[in-house]
């Protein structure tokens, strides 16, 4: 990275014109996007023009398109919906309305156009860019804009980012607004769940999505509903035998309550849609429960946006401004998205076409086809559904092996839901399963017990650790640990925890030489709030603790903003991992966040002291400092605190705040519950067939490196990497990876808090094709 490219994205933007509009359907999270493109796009030297009323205010013109300044976009970030307003819009769709919404950026001199909306809106901006010249020949013949305008517009670049609740868009992992749906639905859920136990209630639940299952997946999975319906996959012929059945037999296993999801679009194989009143009918009829439907509605796109939708609205802007000011005619307007944790960008067209293709295809009743042009993500959702729902556990135990499951490390948020697909996904492969109360030290002391299926019954949506969890290593009790493997025949170990399950893990490594009771293999789902496992991009339970932080900092800046001219200083939990300072931080944006990974010197502190002085004399007269605990032994939250306190004398006040362990707790949110679900089935598949590959003599023995693994989140894909080859990448003495990911966002957090630096653009999203990608894939 030169100097000359570092200066390069700080001048990128000069003598350029930006508009940004919302369009179509609202989503939560397409306030943080606006707010990204007008900062992003100010700190490169570009203007940028907000238009009101999506594609409306891009034909009238005149007032609904206005200058963006940097103040105008703040206390933005925690609302929902869009600020400056979407249409549906009947005149954009007509030639003379586009003739119009040209006449209007040409006369602003704008020829970047960043649209975010689903994909309606992006078809029609792109047909607006292949019209373009001619438009702009007809223009100039009617003598509206002169021969001189005409060239300056030559051309028009277009960027789309994806806003919509569905996650219907093909190319993109999540849309902008659809974690926040799901939060929307799972509070709900929630509630009803409670309700549902006191009256043995059967609850039918409508979702959204026209024509994409995904909300109603991604939630069935999220709170183990019964069963669900989705248009991508109808329900086979004698579905109405098979749900009843399925639900009597719930009952007879002792649950108090049937949750049954349905999506607004869901249809049997003949095209027929299946209504959530006739599954009532159904079900009251046939087994005469007490049933009732709740519509969801329009709850789904309201609330504030979780912190997830937060971050990837700035990212996917920032991202977007990129691609507008790099664009030269001949790139085709692209869609930037993302694919795992990764920025992406993805030609428009080929992404609407792909998302046409699977509407087609189920016009078609082709549904095999339908489910394969979704991706992989959503066929990983659905088969992991349909073992936890659809698959009785085998009555006899013969042929089966014996696999524990354990917790280690302090609670998170996500652990017993990973508990409980663990052993579901065991029972159903015909194992017997057992539970350890209270990490390695239970395993030394025998408290160990059998779970049958209904042993985990409910636990997605429960916080902390029902099993108990301890941050004890096994190293000191290997006599005991061995004996209780003896004892109770243990061939296989789930630890789902943090970074001591994973030091813990190396030291049964290790003990492998003294000890052949711990030749069995063991696989670490991580989980944790500090998100801290080598090897894994994400932890459990990272995301319920960002969402806490975040509803906390929202409340704390409306506090701010009441009271002008006060700065506080919030410390956050983590260790020495600065990932929840950070990631708060630019969801909630802060105006710094101090971390240990990036040094900071009494100079920095300095720097954002001025910083914060100078933000005083705006309109925006509060500041937000994340510290994360142990980001430096000597400048501590108290010494921080005292120094704007004496520096900020007379021009604002200072208060400090230390989250502590409210962080640990709390339900977890649906990101959480549905990783640790398919994390807790895709370790369990991959345990019976280790134990498998080590049957020797009738005994299991185990003793390669890959029998012990963490199972992490990488870039795009689901990977097991052997414990011992994740030692090199491990700093032992802070308990922190030594190349963290989401250290290339800290510079988007200084940006957006209007810091001058320079935006590393080394990471580059370059265009991708998805034909390509969908094929050529690694297998989740």
């Amino acid at each position: 990275m030169t100097h000359e490219e570092h200066h390069a994205a700080k001048t990128l933007g000069i003598g350029k014109a930006i508009a940004v509009l919302t369009s179509g359907g609202d989503a939560q999270g397409m306030n943080a996007a606006v707010r990204a493109v007008v900062r992003v796009g100010i700190f490169t030297g570009a203007r940028v023009f907000f238009v009101h009323e999506g594609y409306q205010g891009l034909v009238d013109g005149g007032d609904y398109i206005r200058e963006a300044t940097w103040e105008s976009v703040s206390m933005m970030l925690q609302l929902g919906g869009t600020v400056i307003g979407s249409a549906r819009c009947k005149d954009f769709r007509t030639r003379e309305g586009r003739l119009r919404a040209a006449h209007n950026l040409v006369k602003r001199g704008i020829t970047n156009l960043c649209v975010i909306g689903g994909d309606g809106s992006l078809t029609g901006a792109d047909t607006f860019r292949s019209e373009w010249s001619d438009l702009l020949s007809d223009l100039q013949k009617a003598g509206k804009i002169t021969a001189e305008e005409a060239t300056k517009s030559n051309y028009l670049n277009i960027v789309g980012l994806v806003g919509s609740i569905d996650n219907d868009f093909c190319g993109t992992d999540m849309t902008i607004g659809t974690d926040s749906a799901l939060h929307r639905i799972m509070e709900i859920v929630d509630a009803i769940t409670t309700t549902a136990q006191s009256h043995q209630r059967t609850f039918v639940l409508e979702v959204m999505g026209r024509h994409c299952g995904y909300l109603a997946l991604v939630t069935s999975l999220s709170c183990g509903a019964d069963w669900v319906f989705i248009p991508e996959c109808p329900p086979d012929d004698d579905w109405e035998d098979h749900l009843c059945r399925r639900l009597s037999e719930t009952r007879t296993r002792g649950s108090r309550l049937n949750i049954i999801i349905v999506a607004e679009g869901a249809i049997d194989k003949n095209g027929k849609p299946i209504t959530s009143e006739s599954i009532k009918d159904l079900v009251v009829k046939r087994l005469g429960y007490d049933t009732r439907v709740t519509v969801l509605g329009h709850v789904q796109r309201g609330g504030t946006p979780s912190a997830f939708d937060r971050i990837l609205g700035s990212r996917m802007g920032v991202e977007a401004v990129m691609a507008l000011l790099e664009a030269t005619p001949d790139t085709p307007a692209c869609v930037v998205s993302l694919s795992g944790n990764q920025a992406v960008r993805l030609p428009l067209m080929e992404c609407v076409q792909v998302t046409k293709d699977v509407t087609r295809a189920m016009d078609e009743r082709k549904f095999d086809e339908a489910m394969k042009l979704r991706g992989r993500s959503f066929m990983n959702n659905w088969e992991v559904y349909k073992l936890l729902a659809h698959i009785r556990p085998p009555v006899s135990k013969s042929g089966s092996h014996t696999v524990a499951v354990m917790n280690v490390g302090a609670p998170a948020a996500g652990m017993n839901a990973a508990v409980r697909s663990t052993v579901r996904i065991g029972l159903i492969q015909g194992n017997r399963v057992l539970v350890v109360h209270d990490g390695f030290e239970g395993l030394a002391k025998g408290q160990i017990e059998e779970a049958g299926w209904s042993y985990v019954g409910g636990w997605t949506g429960q916080g902390g650790s029902k099993l108990g969890t301890k941050r004890t290593l096994p190293k000191k009790s290997f006599e005991q640990i061995s004996a209780n493997i003896t004892k109770f025949n243990i061939q296989g170990l789930v630890i789902i925890g943090g970074f001591e399950a994973y030091t813990g893990g190396l030291e049964l490594m290790e003990g492998r030489k003294q000890y052949d009771e711990l030749c069995i293999p063991f696989v670490v789902i991580p989980a944790t709030v500090s998100n801290n496992v080598p090897g894994s991009d994400f932890s459990v339970g990272a995301d319920t603790a960002l969402n806490t932080i975040c509803m906390t900092c929202d409340r704390i800046k409306q506090s701010a903003a009441g009271t002008k001219r006060r700065v506080f200083i919030i410390e956050t939990m983590g260790g020495y991992c600065g990932y929840l300072a950070t990631m708060a931080g630019l969801a909630a944006g802060a105006d710094a966040a101090y971390i240990f990974e990036e040094p900071f010197t009494i100079r920095d502190l300095q720097v954002n002291v001025e910083h914060l002085v100078q933000k005083m004399k705006t309109t925006v007269k509060r500041g937000l400092v994340l510290r994360n605990e142990k980001c430096n032994d000597n400048y501590t939250t108290d010494f921080i605190f005292n120094l704007y306190s004496e520096e900020g004398k007379g021009i604002f006040d200072s208060r400090k705040n230390v989250l502590g362990h409210m962080q640990q707790g709390g339900s977890p949110t649906p990101f959480d519950r549905n990783f640790a679900t398919k994390m807790g089935a895709k370790a369990m598949n991959w345990m019976s067939g280790k134990i498998k590959e080590s049957y020797r003599n009738g005994r299991i023995f185990a003793n390669s490196p890959d029998s012990g693994c963490v199972l992490g989140m990488r870039k795009r894909a689901l990977v097991f990497q052997p414990v011992t080859e994740l030692k090199e990448q491990t700093d032992f003495e802070h308990r922190i990876p030594k190349e963290q990911w989401w250290l290339k966002l800290r510079p988007i957090l200084k940006i957006l808090a209007k810091y001058e630096i320079d935006l590393d653009t080394s990471e580059h999203a370059h265009l991708e094709h998805i034909s390509r990608k969908r094929s050529g894939e690694a297998p989740a």
